[in-house]
């Protein structure tokens, strides 16, 4: 972890209220090249319709700014939102990148959906795998990914000056962490990449990926390392690794999956992009029964 932690780049968070998802442009002043992290597409499970209006703010922001988009950035394979990669691709530009351990979660959930023989595990829907460590320039901003799994296996966290896009490990303080039980997750292995985030220098600036605010908070997504060791009420400072498993373990027995989870692992496994259409032009999301 040594990239210069002494810049500080602009981080734009646009919130969808629909998904409790944060999507950041980051970049470094007006005209600048700039990064996309975690784009949401509009689904109605109703209907099964889909919209971009969470993604066409995030395109005026980017073009009032005159940015440059070189990545769109994806944390992991998301559960909860559908991504805008592909629409957001061919509006501005950009490279779409995830974390090169998506291939674990494609063979997972290849078999889960029983999908298309001609469907590839080798995480090529994707135009660039990032491995551990590996850096990345965003124009002149250094950037480097720090694989975080736990949440799931193909977890990663990118490290642009002083600011860390932590994706699901964690969320604000007073919300704590990621639940584990989807395939692949685990409590102790994400005990583990919390603290490896929570290693840098407190005054680094983390950016959640969702915020789910008790009542009476307004919708907050950034804090510090700091802030997480003296404040996260499930990963303070003191908090020992059988303690969060223990707790980690009990908590995501009480938890209802997503309201999207099937829509949303099928089509962010291909990089955003829904399943080929069939032989009517329509194309169609599996949802298999008593499987899960």
């Amino acid at each position: 972890m040594s990239v210069a932690t002494a810049v500080r780049p602009q981080v734009q968070g646009l919130f969808d209220p629909a998904t409790w998802t944060v999507t950041y442009v980051v970049h470094n002043g007006p005209g600048s090249p700039a990064a996309i992290i975690d784009s949401v597409l509009d689904y109605d499970p109703k209907s099964g319709r889909t919209r971009t209006a969470s993604a066409d703010k995030v395109i005026d922001y980017v073009r009032a700014n005159e940015l440059k988009v070189e990545w769109i950035l994806e944390t992991h394979a998301h559960a909860d939102h559908l991504s805008a990669a592909p629409y957001l691709k061919k509006q501005l530009g950009g490279r779409i990148g995830i974390g090169g351990r998506i291939t674990q979660v494609q063979k997972v959930f290849k078999a889960v959906f029983h999908l298309e023989p001609g469907f590839r595990l080798d995480g090529s829907q994707f135009d660039h795998l990032f491995q551990e460590g590996e850096r990345f320039r965003i124009g002149e901003l250094e950037a480097e990914v720090l694989y975080v799994p736990g949440h799931t296996p193909a977890c990663a966290a990118y490290h642009v000056g002083d600011a860390v896009f932590v994706g699901d490990t964690m969320f604000m303080p007073d919300v704590g962490t990621a639940r584990c039980d989807f395939p692949g997750g685990d409590a102790k292995t994400l005990y583990a990449s919390v603290k490896q985030i929570l290693s840098l220098p407190g005054e680094t600036r983390l950016f959640m990926c969702h915020d789910y605010p008790p009542e009476g908070r307004e919708v907050r997504f950034e804090t510090t390392v700091a802030e997480q060791r003296a404040r996260n009420i499930h990963v303070h400072d003191g908090i020992s690794e059988a303690q969060f498993v223990e707790m980690r373990t009990k908590r995501d027995a009480t938890l209802d999956m997503p309201v999207l989870i099937l829509p949303s692992v099928q089509v962010n496994i291909r990089a955003g992009e829904l399943p080929p259409p069939e032989a009517n032009g329509v194309s169609y999301l599996k949802i298999p029964v008593n499987a899960l």
